[in-house]
């Protein structure tokens, strides 16, 4: 079982969300247009099954993020909407028909990611690479960001993984080493740290992101971009974490956005190339922007 902080009654009042974490409902024909072809084509995406406030605006723009190998991960991290439980066997078309949907779409970038798949000897590596592979032959001009799970220190299912051609590769640290044992439970804080010290060293343009409003302190984040830029990170996101359910991890804080352009020119100071921050950005957000840092 989960440990989640003990909340007062102050913080609960302090939990209601304010006016910045307004979201516009998904609506519009280019929105319509993508609803249709993930639906058609048996895909899914982040977007819905991480509870993603930015849809309707990424969706409206005719862009979405990809999510291959099931919707039902092996992980029980106490922030996260997706499913957990015992995967399905995956489906070895999925590259194929995930590349076909990115070119109806006609995207210029596209965003892959999946669920944690410990149960696979190879982390699911495989259907990585053939889904970047099958994406590069069927639309070359399209830009590839892959967000990759924990491989749990399987260097060498990392390196099929990010192998395939794609531009950037990212793994999320998601929140401060303090808290990991309470909000990723089965991952390790300075594993994702050589994670991406690999990523980099491969060659990569390299990036992550943590969530905010957890139960962090100040010097807990700046530790964090510390870390981050000792591993020489290129590309950093931050963003309000918004709890999907009452099982998950309480709201502890909602933070202003004037701290998040704080903890922007922090990330900046330390050497990270560039910086997104801000209560509505997640991993994705104007993925487009971090091609050519």
């Amino acid at each position: 079982m989960i440990e989640l902080p003990v909340v007062s009654k102050e913080t609960v009042e302090r939990k209601r969300k304010p006016n910045w974490l307004r979201v516009k409902l998904p609506i519009g024909p280019e929105y319509a247009k993508v609803r249709k072809l993930v639906d058609s084509h048996k895909l899914h995406t982040i977007c819905e099954s991480g509870n993603c406030p930015n849809m309707g605006e990424c969706w409206g723009a005719g862009t979405a993020t990809f999510m291959i190998l099931g919707n039902v991960c092996t992980r029980s991290c106490s922030f996260c909407a997706v499913a957990t439980g015992r995967p399905p066997e995956y489906d070895t078309e999925e590259p194929k028909r995930v590349a076909e949907a990115i070119k109806l779409m006609e995207v210029k970038h596209a965003v892959i990611t999946s669920v944690n798949r410990d149960e696979l000897k190879d982390r699911g590596a495989e259907i990585w690479y053939q889904t970047v592979v099958q994406i590069k032959a069927l639309s070359p001009q399209t830009t590839i960001e892959t967000l990759i799970p924990d491989v749990k220190g399987n260097w060498e299912a990392l390196y099929r993984m990010i192998d395939a051609g794609q531009e950037v590769v990212s793994h999320n640290m998601e929140t401060v080493q303090e808290l990991y044992r309470r909000v990723r439970p089965q991952a390790k804080y300075d594993r994702s740290l050589e994670e991406l010290k690999r990523i980099k060293e491969y060659g990569k343009r390299s990036k992550s992101g943590a969530m905010l409003g957890l139960g962090e302190t100040d010097d807990q984040i700046f530790k964090l971009m510390d870390d981050l830029a000792e591993v020489k990170l290129d590309i950093l996101t931050l963003g309000q974490y918004l709890q999907p359910t009452k099982m998950h991890h309480e709201v502890i804080d909602y933070v202003h956005p004037d701290k998040f352009e704080f903890f922007k020119e922090e990330g900046l100071k330390r050497g990270i190339k560039y910086v997104e921050s801000g209560p509505l950005v997640r991993s994705s957000y104007h993925a487009e922007r971090h091609v050519n840092v």
